[in-house]
């Protein structure tokens, strides 16, 4: 199984590391435009083989699709990363000019790429990957709900004061501080409605707090964030290449589902080894299918500017 992603900086090279840890993939190629940066990621990262176990190999090119070919799931980081301040569409005018490059180039040479965008505005660019390739709609997805959906479980094992491997929730709508839908109504301690442990008013909070994550991370940080965003791109990736059939929140093209229509936007889907085997629809109840719809409406304001 042989992986590519596009974009050695921090998100790429972060998924990389987890990729080659859980050694399930044979081949991990590194690409970037910067002179050197591939390559030499990829070569500190092999340097870890031996002490973390795996066998995955790790290689770096500058520019050359070609080492490529052959790739059974491509990973789309490239683009300009938020700064402070910023929003994601903001960064619409540079990166969908950098995605429909990169996304010819890695079809050219893996005609059968299965297609994982993590470049932001995420819907839109995962909406302009389906309109400039003409792929298939189940191979191409938005990671942004898997990311989304971490987060949310993080605030609310903080406000439960629990592990996060107790708790269960899922984020969906698109990937932007305003667009996502928390589902608090769902989420569960070991099956257990958190409502029966949080007040509403702690978990509006919580659904707050997880909406503004990326932008909290930036602040801080000065850039986006890399850790979770890494770690949500490896387990979408192990999904399809393991065949898992596990489901996720993730940006899907909707032809009716949930009463949409030719939008990407995070919904739970099963992924397996066809890339998104299923787009699931669950029960929402009126306020949920409001925030849906909201949220889709932000999309696609979005989407016009391309």
């Amino acid at each position: 199984m042989k992986v590519t992603i596009v974009g050695a900086g921090a998100v790429g090279a972060s998924c990389a590391e987890y990729i080659a840890i859980k050694d399930f993939a044979s081949e991990v190629v590194l690409l970037d435009i910067k002179e050197g940066v591939a390559e030499g990621k990829a070569m500190d990262l092999m340097q870890t083989a031996s002490l973390n176990g795996f066998d995955t190999r790790i290689t770096g090119s500058t520019s050359d699709y070609s080492k490529t070919a052959g790739s059974h799931i491509a990973v789309v980081t490239s683009g300009i990363p938020r700064k402070p301040g910023m929003t994601r569409e903001e960064l619409i005018g540079i990166n969908a000019g950098i995605v429909k490059d990169v996304v010819s180039n890695l079809i050219r040479h893996s005609p059968e790429v299965i297609v994982i965008v993590v470049s932001n505005p995420m819907d839109t660019m995962t909406y302009l990957t389906h309109k400039a390739t003409g792929l298939p709609k189940n191979r191409i997805i938005g990671m942004g709900g898997a990311l989304d959906s971490a987060r949310f479980k993080y605030r609310l094992s903080e406000a439960l004061a629990c592990p996060a491997s107790d708790v269960d929730g899922m984020v969906i709508g698109g990937h932007s501080d305003t667009g996502m839908v928390p589902l608090t109504r769902l989420a569960a301690r070991n099956s257990v409605p958190v409502t029966e442990f949080l007040s509403e008013e702690r978990l509006k909070q919580v659904a707050e707090d997880t909406k503004v994550g990326g932008a909290t991370l930036t602040k801080l940080l000065g850039t986006s964030a890399w850790y979770a965003p890494g770690a949500a791109v490896s387990a979408l990736v192990q999904a399809i290449a393991c065949d898992q059939k596990k489901m996720f929140p993730c940006s899907a093209l909707l032809d009716g589902e949930y009463g949409l229509n030719d939008i990407c936007i995070g919904v739970p889907v099963i992924l397996g080894k066809n890339g998104i085997e299923k787009i699931v629809e669950i029960g929402l109840d009126d306020a949920e299918k409001a925030k849906l719809q909201e949220s889709a409406e932000g999309v696609k304001k979005v989407n016009a500017l391309l």
